[in-house]
């Protein structure tokens, strides 16, 4: 089950995290995989993993927020079967205190990027005959996380742009999902722990593993075997659904 054999996928951000995870598990299911990233470095050292292992793709050095950038790296791929919208950034802060520059380079990477690759990859999948798209929203989209104001907003964004992608593309057998993860552990979250709480790291860190009631952060390997089940022709059935992969976070804090 959930083979993914003849499938062509792009992932962005699929040079690290939960990207690198979706990438190297969809190639072993046997897709071609093309891993879209802003580094070029990270994106070669994943395809090298997956070429260790027998699978195939290729790498594209792109920054999601930049159109044109987007619109030449979709054009070097003639069949899409499966788009992960992965590629995010984060931000600390509230709406009182998070600068004008900070609001816009959390859009334009987490709202304008997204935006910029459904732009990019839906006349593709239309013209192949379906496809399906799966997004990375976050629970901050649906409760209130404190100093999370900029991101909820985009993450917010992500969720209402799959669902009217759904709606829309219905009738050209594309489907639309977003999942909706709570913390996961990732190289981003130990450094962005560094960077905002200096010499707290293992107190914040042990902090927001409890967070979640399960007791821990999520793992990468557990979001993209998600992503993988909403990718495979076993979920042809679903279109329009957002899943909340959070350890019990929405409906069990209180």
């Amino acid at each position: 089950m959930f083979r993914l054999d003849n499938k062509v996928a792009a992932i962005t951000g699929g040079g690290s995290g939960i990207g690198r995870a979706v990438a190297k598990i969809f190639a072993k299911q046997g897709a071609v995989v093309h891993i879209i990233d802003l580094s070029q470095d990270a994106a070669d050292s994943v395809l090298a993993e997956i070429e260790a292992e027998g699978g195939k793709g290729f790498t594209h050095q792109c920054d999601v927020s930049k159109q044109q950038q987007v619109q030449d790296r979709f054009a070097t791929i003639e069949v899409l079967d499966i788009l992960v919208n992965n590629a995010g950034i984060a931000h600390v802060g509230t709406a009182e205190n998070t600068t004008e520059e900070d609001f816009d380079r959390v859009y334009s990477v987490n709202v304008k990027g997204m935006y910029n690759c459904l732009h990019a990859a839906l006349p593709i999948m239309k013209k192949n005959g379906g496809g399906s798209i799966t997004s990375l929203s976050s629970i901050a989209a649906v409760v209130g996380i404190a100093d999370r104001f900029a991101y909820s907003m985009s993450k917010g964004a992500v969720h209402a742009m799959s669902l009217s992608v759904a709606r829309d593309f219905l009738s050209f057998n594309i489907r639309s999902n977003t999942i909706s993860p709570a913390r996961v552990h990732t190289p981003f979250v130990d450094g962005f722990i560094a960077k905002n709480y200096p010499g707290k790291e293992k107190e914040v860190f042990e902090k927001l593993s409890k967070s979640q009631p399960i007791g821990r952060m999520g793992t990468v390997e557990e979001i993209a075997s998600l992503i993988l089940y909403l990718s495979s022709d076993e979920a042809s059935f679903i279109t329009g659904n957002d899943y909340s992969i959070d350890g019990g976070f929405i409906k069990l804090n209180n």
